[in-house]
């Protein structure tokens, strides 16, 4: 098997894009959860539209290197894994910002920052393991791995409590459907961030 560190100094480029894709992705995440403390100020959306664009142009900066590369630090498809599963977390989170913003008035009283406060935490855990791309120590993989996990299950396990109270009955038909709307939103934002650092972790796996 080829040593990464033997493979002539190419390909390596790879590692630093991936890693500005993440850090793109953790970016979003960060401006929800700051957005969602800051209920009394109306929603802006510049700052989410500014981290898709970049994680669009990370994406196809991946793309044309993968074009022109012979020789890649990671296997091709690897690659082009990680580039599609973090180019979903923004789209999630700009997602949620932009219907927001629309449903502002009518969401008086909901917190949804905690739960974004868990995706901010999912995001940034993605962005260590990629991170960790250049190192492939399995160990440390795992442990974050593992890390990411625990945040998927707390998530499950709010949302259940989110159900608990519709069905309780302590929302109007208009508040529970955009309730639940929005925390299916977060939670499938969540489900991006599992599905990068799984795509990692599998990378370290095999190059281990």
């Amino acid at each position: 098997m080829f040593s990464l560190q033997t493979i002539f100094g190419k390909g390596n480029q790879f590692f630093g894009l991936l890693e500005e894709a993440a850090t793109a992705a953790a970016d979003s995440t960060t401006a929800l959860h700051r957005m969602l403390l800051e209920r009394d100020q109306p929603p802006a959306l510049d700052a989410f539209r500014l981290a898709r664009q970049r994680e669009r142009a990370i994406a196809d900066r991946i793309n044309e290197e993968l074009i022109n590369s012979f020789v890649t630090a990671l296997d091709r498809e690897d690659i082009e894994a990680l580039n599609s599963a973090l180019v979903r977390i923004p789209k999630q989170v700009e997602r949620f910002a932009e219907r927001y913003a629309l449903a502002t008035r009518l969401l008086d009283g909901i917190d949804f920052a905690p739960r974004a406060a868990m995706l901010a935490q999912a995001a940034s855990v993605v962005a260590e393991m990629v991170g960790q791309l250049r190192r492939m120590k399995l160990e440390e993989m795992k442990h974050l791995n593992d890390r990411l996990r625990s945040i998927e299950s707390e998530a499950d396990r709010l949302m259940l409590e989110l159900y608990r109270d519709i069905y309780a009955g302590h929302f109007d038909g208009q508040q529970m459907f955009l309730i639940k709307e929005f925390f299916e939103i977060l939670e499938k934002a969540i489900d991006r961030c599992r599905e990068a650092g799984l795509v990692a972790y599998q990378i370290v796996l095999k190059n281990s």
